[in-house]
Parts: structure tokens; sequence; C-alpha cells
């Protein structure tokens, strides 16, 4: 009976924790969301697609060097005037069977080849950095999804605050009405406002969840529940943690040119068509080929001479040929074609040389912006802090004249109301920070966490 007892124990503890972790929501931290969306998103999906097809590419240009083999069958019927297995013209009929393989491979094609598989490695490279690209832009964009339902949960703690607030005034205003102290007008007024106060906490409830359901979609997440909630991140101090963000451009420059995706793809692209330079060149070059032939045939003639037809054995032997045999092909003149290919090949160099400097110069201006932002958005905050001390300050000395029944309900709901909204500001302020200085941190190579 004891061994039932502990089992039905036990049983009934697994059970209740199975029920508890089905109704407690999953907490999705910003790694988990930016990994998940990386593993699920559509357009993602469709740069690894591009970055195997040049896997596919680079496996065919590999294979060059095998010899290439082809075979094939043949059955005429002649009638008439037809030719005979001496290769002289007869008057009969006949049947032609035939059979052919040849084999062709090439020993050297000018370095084609050779530089060829170099193009399709360098395109391979330079696709992996575009998919790197797409990845780290889709994180920005999750982490901005991110700290927007931060900021939005954050404004919903001081709308809840600010309810809080008016409804201690309802409460100490009913026992001033009761005490005599004020009249009833500052009872109706402190409730209309106590209403107002609610449907901004409605509000902002609404915002979290259209917050959480843009973040969400941006996840890729089908059938979205109630149950998706992320996981609020401990910020001691916002200000302080994120100071080392802020480096001069020209720092985060040098090194974010030779870490980011988009400069790589760009270098590589450049070092692909100068091997294309190359294999444009080879044509110069002549071509050396080695190649074998086998052949064989049996001939029928049909009529009152069939006598004369050999068995189809006796022919098998005696009519094989075999060849083996080197080519080699000189160009001579070409319409300018090859010249005119090189040409072309230099130009495309020169024009991916200039994508890079504008690729370069681009992520300079963007690493310039990013910076400028952080400043500023540096700067708000810190005046957003004290901004918030002083309403609050402001907000107890009217808190404290109402209470003694020395102030009007307009003068606390004005007080109120200007502390609250520096919250917001600070709050806005403080988000803002956070996501320009991760923008630093991003284009200095630095994962962006929380």
């Amino acid at each position: 009976m004891k061994q039932s007892f502990f089992t039905g124990i036990i049983l009934f503890c697994l059970l209740c924790s199975s029920i508890y972790a089905q109704g407690v929501p999953r907490q999705w931290t910003l790694e988990d969301c930016i990994q998940h969306a990386v593993e699920n998103n559509v357009i993602l999906k469709q740069r690894e697609q591009d970055e195997e097809s040049k896997i596919i590419e680079l496996n065919t240009s590999q294979y060059s060097w095998l010899p290439n083999v082809n075979a094939s069958l043949g059955q005429n019927l002649d009638f008439g005037r037809t030719p005979s297995r001496e290769g002289t013209i007869v008057d009969r009929n006949s049947a032609n069977s035939s059979f052919y393989v040849q084999m062709r491979m090439p020993v050297f094609d000018g370095f084609k080849i050779p530089n060829n598989i170099a193009v399709r490695k360098l395109n391979l490279q330079a696709a992996t950095e575009s998919l790197n690209k797409a990845k780290e832009d889709l994180a920005i964009g999750v982490a901005s999804y991110f700290l927007q339902v931060l900021y939005n949960k954050e404004i919903l703690n001081i709308a809840e605050l600010q309810v809080n607030l008016t409804k201690e005034q309802v409460n100490r205003t009913e026992a001033l009405v009761d005490a005599g102290k004020v009249p009833m007008s500052q009872l109706y007024d402190i409730r209309a406002q106590l209403a107002k106060d609610e449907i901004s906490l409605t509000e902002a409830r609404n915002n979290v969840r259209l917050a959480l359901l843009d973040l969400a979609q941006a996840l890729e997440l089908e059938r979205l529940g109630t149950e998706f909630d992320i996981v609020q991140p401990e910020m001691k101090d916002a200000l302080t943690d994120n100071m080392g963000s802020i480096l001069p451009p020209d720092d985060i420059f040098d090194q974010a040119v030779t870490i980011k995706p988009q400069i790589r793809e760009q270098e590589y692209l450049l070092e692909s068509r100068r091997m294309m330079l190359k294999v444009a060149q080879g044509e110069y070059y002549p071509k050396l080929d080695l190649f074998a032939n086998y052949s064989n045939g049996y001939y029928h003639y049909f009529g009152s001479d069939n006598t004369i037809s050999v068995p189809f054995g006796e022919q098998w032997t005696q009519n094989a040929r075999k060849t083996v045999g080197i080519s080699l092909n000189i160009p001579i003149f070409n319409r300018f074609e090859i010249r005119n290919n090189v040409r072309l090949a230099r130009v495309g160099i020169i024009n991916q040389e200039l994508m890079i400097e504008n690729s370069k110069k681009a992520l300079y201006k963007e690493i310039q912006q990013a910076f400028f932002n952080a400043v500023a958005a540096q700067e708000k905050y810190m005046a957003s802090e004290k901004s918030v001390t002083a309403t609050k300050e402001a907000f107890i000395y009217t808190e404290e004249r109402y209470a003694a029944g020395k102030s009007t309900v307009f003068e606390f709901n004005e007080s109120k109301t200007r502390y609250t909204q520096s919250l917001s500001e600070q709050a806005q302020a403080k988000y803002n920070y956070i996501f320009r200085a991760k923008i630093l941190d991003f284009y200095n190579g630095i994962p962006i966490t929380l």
C-alpha cells in the first residue's frame, strides 16, 4: 500500500507540473527571437537556395576535368542503290545496324578549367556573405521589435502607476469631502480623471499586445496564442552599461570594413572578376584534347542474293573500329571576339572596384549617422532623467498639498500628468538609446544581446 501511495503522489505531482507548464507563457529572450527568425524566415530560405545553387555550379566546374563519354545507336533501311559493308554502292536492299562510342577529355585548355573553378568558389563565398548580411539585417529588425515590446511594457507600468495614484487620490478626496474640507465637485473631477487613466491603461495593454504581434510576425510564428511573451531583461543602469558602445566613427569603421559581410561580398566578387579575366584570356591559348572512339555495325541484305550476308558474330568481329588520338585546336582569327571578351572582363573589374569603393563610403556614412544618433539619444536620455527627478519632486509636493486640502484636483492632475509624461519620455529615450548603442555594436562586430 505504501508503494502504491507514493506512486500516486508522484503521478499527481507530474500531472500538476504538466498542467502548470501548459498554463505558463513561454518567455522568449532576444537571442531566442533572433535564432528562431534566422531559422524560419522565408527570405533567408530563398538566400540559402541561392547559396545552394552556387555550390552546384562549383561542383559542375570541378568535374570539368573528367572525360566526356557519349554513345549512339542507329538502324538504317536502304532500298535500291545502297552502300555495302566494303563501302561500294550496289543494287540491293539492305539493313544496317550501327553502334558508336566516343570519349573526349581536355588535356590543356589555356587554364580555363582551374580559373573557372576559382571563379565558382569566389561566387560561393560572395553568396555566403550575402546570406550573412541578410541574417544581420533580420537580427536588427527583430531587436527593434523586441525593444518596442519592452518600451510598451514600461509604458503599461507607467499607466498602471498613474491609475494607482489616481485611485489613492479618489480615496483621499472622499475623506476630504466627508470632512467638509473640499467641495463634492472635486470628487467628481478626480473620478473623471480615474476613468481617463483607466482608458489610457487599456490602450497601453492593447499596445503591448500589438507590439508582441509585430514581433511574432517578424519571427514567422504561426497561430500565435496568448502564451507568447518575452523575457524582461535586467537593466540596472542602461546609461552606464551601453556607454562603451559609443566609439568614434573612424574606430568603428576600421573594424567594420574588415568584417561586415556587404564589404566582404564585394571583395569576393572583385576577385571573381579578376579570375574571369584569366578565363577570357585563356581563349588565346591552343586547346589540346585526348579522344578515343569505338564503332561497329551489322549489314544484312534482302532478296535472292541474301546468301552473301555474313553472320552477326563474324561481322561484329570484322567491322569493329577503334581509334585513339589527340587533337590540337589553334585559334587564329575569331572576328575579335576573344579580344572584346577580354576587354569586357577588364571593364567588369573596374566596375567592381568602384562598387567596393561606393560600399565602403556608404558603410562609413551609416556608421557616422549611427554614431550621432547614439550621441543624441544618450543626451536625451540623460536630460529625461533630470526631468523625471524634477517632475517627481513637484508631484510629491502637489500630492501633499492636495492631501491637506490646499490644492485643487486640476493642480493635482496637471502635476501628475507632467510626472507620468516625463516617465514616458524617459522610457522612450532609454530604449532609443539602447537601440542606437546596439546598432554601433552591430557595426563593430559585437552580437546583439540584452
